[in-house]
């Protein structure tokens, strides 16, 4: 046993190309033969500690799973399951984590639940814990996840960082979402966030995501830090960062800059991989970095043309619509888009994600009109009511609105415009903004002295986490309907839908008539604030 966990630990530090070499060399040192036949004939002679260990490291050196030996150690593990310490269950949790499903590690790992179960009022460990919550998995009964969190729970003063950053990944692994234990682990980590290491950083932000744990604090703290240390990162691994905040939906204002600025300076570092992926990031959390927005555009075009004749109609597709959410439209790009061969190859493929490719092929057409800079705003838009049936959650909205106007003619609801968008409601209002117009009364006046609100009634999810700043397709949207003569208010509708009905009338009572809420200067993209 000491002679296979010195080698597993010499093993553990090299470097993969170095483990690949010397694992062939182990593997054919007539020495590591003998050992694994005296470990096979000594196995059921073992000291519950030697089992186990011993166990680990032919595991983790590489020994196939379906060989002999490891199933043996398996069975015989199975045998003195009950005279396992605590720490020896740790260990054996941890090696069952890496290895596949079968007859002897689904017993093993069965009973061993059995065990646990028994032991949690008694460890008082977090080292050990994290372990057999990792071991447990995520098909534990949902009884078994609430007794180990509850244990942890016990524990939480005592909490390291190191073990904060293992109790995060062994939430994942149980996919159980304990919102206190999160919160002890983020402060721990918070506080020692210059101790983690770039790969733990990004397992962090990933464990969020798969937890569906938003903390801005956490995020802030993370991104501060990635800013303070930009210098020291390769720009690769600053591109895998912007990916993660983007999958949360927060955005790191500052790194984005820093980010920006070198893309800018040398985009060349840029393969089409990377470009897509910053374009995405960009585009979903509304980015453009104030005073480089055309150097920046520039850049990430030059890329896109360089890499134009072997990217696949997908990619370009996915590519050309980044950028026009962001306002910008790469003509030559465009051009190759809409020939009719890409176009027919995209809308006839018959794939999961051909009512997806439509919707995007859609916005990039309606941005190609909009955001010309030959289009003009129409005297007049062709609209037409949705339904007259109003959504549950827009009710509320609807009645405050009846309280506040008098009449149901006094707005429009459901309204459908040209591109396909959508609004909630439509008021109209006189050139001075003191008076609501009937509807019908307003159709009359196809002029410019007849000011259109269009009422958007979003979800916070529409935002950039812990922001007011509406994500991509949202600022789209808005940018958009400005275009066609709108003044666009957007109404956060869980906060809307938490006040009181007096508060309500109030709260559109402002919107309709202040003159700050809807000002008649455009709404540009790179609206950062």
């Amino acid at each position: 046993t000491n002679c296979l966990t010195t080698v597993w630990r010499l093993f553990k530090n090299l470097s993969e190309d170095q483990q690949r070499y010397e694992k062939q060399l182990i593997f054919e040192h007539p020495a590591f033969v003998k050992l694994c036949q005296q470990l096979l004939r000594d196995s059921r002679r073992m000291t519950r500690g030697d089992l186990v260990f011993s166990l680990h490291a032919v595991v983790n050196l590489g020994v196939p799973q379906n060989t002999l030996l490891v199933q043996t150690l398996l069975r015989v593990c199975q045998e003195k399951l009950n005279q396992l310490d605590n720490r020896c269950i740790s260990v054996l949790a941890t090696t069952l984590t890496g290895l596949d499903k079968d007859k002897n590690v689904s017993a093993l790992q069965a009973g061993l639940q059995l065990l646990v179960e028994q032991r949690i009022p008694r460890i008082r460990d977090i080292f050990i814990l994290q372990n057999l919550m990792k071991c447990v998995g995520k098909n534990a009964p949902v009884f078994l996840k609430k007794k180990l969190e509850m244990a942890v729970l016990k524990e939480i003063d005592h909490l390291t960082f190191p073990n904060a950053l293992r109790v995060f990944l062994a939430l994942v692994a149980m996919n159980y979402c304990s919102v206190p234990i999160l919160n002890a682990c983020s402060k721990k980590i918070q506080e020692n966030v210059h101790d983690a290491p770039f790969r733990q950083l990004i397992l962090i932000l990933e464990a969020c995501y798969t937890l569906q744990y938003r903390n801005v604090k956490l995020f802030s703290a993370l991104a501060d830090y990635v800013n303070s240390t930009a210098y020291l990162w390769d720009k690769k691994q600053i591109i895998l960062f912007l990916s993660a905040f983007e999958t949360l939906g927060f955005q790191p204002g500052e790194l984005m800059r820093i980010f920006a600025e070198k893309v800018a300076e040398d985009p060349e570092f840029l393969n089409l991989k990377n470009l897509l992926i910053v374009l995405r990031v960009y585009s979903r959390l509304n980015y453009v970095p104030r005073g480089q927005k055309h150097l920046f555009f520039e850049a990430l075009h030059s890329c896109l043309n360089k890499n134009l004749p072997q990217i696949s109609n997908t990619e370009l597709l996915k590519a050309v619509y980044s950028l026009c959410i962001l306002g910008y439209l790469p003509h030559r790009a465009l051009d190759e888009l809409l020939q009719k061969d890409s176009r027919d190859e995209l809308l006839l493929s018959d794939d999961l994600y051909k009512e997806q490719k439509e919707m995007m092929l859609r916005c990039v057409k309606a941005c190609m009109e909009l955001d010309s800079p030959s289009f003009m705003k129409p005297a007049f838009v062709l609209t037409e009511n949705f339904s007259s049936l109003v959504s549950l959650n827009l009710r509320k909205a609807r009645d405050a609105l009846i309280e506040l106007l008098g009449d149901e003619n006094m707005f429009r609801q459901n309204v459908q415009l040209p591109y396909k968008y959508h609004i909630d409601f439509e008021i109209r209002m006189d050139s001075d903004r003191k008076k609501v117009l009937p509807i019908a009364a307003a159709d009359d006046h196809a002029d410019s002295s007849v000011q259109r609100l269009a009422f958007l009634f979003v979800p916070l999810s529409a935002f950039c986490l812990g922001t007011t700043h509406p994500q991509g397709k949202l600022a789209m949207k808005k940018r958009h309907l400005n275009k066609l003569g709108y003044h666009v208010i957007l109404v956060l509708n869980k906060k809307f839908q938490d006040m009181t009905k007096e508060d309500a009338v109030e709260f559109l009572k402002g919107k309709i008539y202040s003159e700050s809420a809807f000002p008649f200067s455009e709404v540009t993209v790179q609206d950062n604030n």
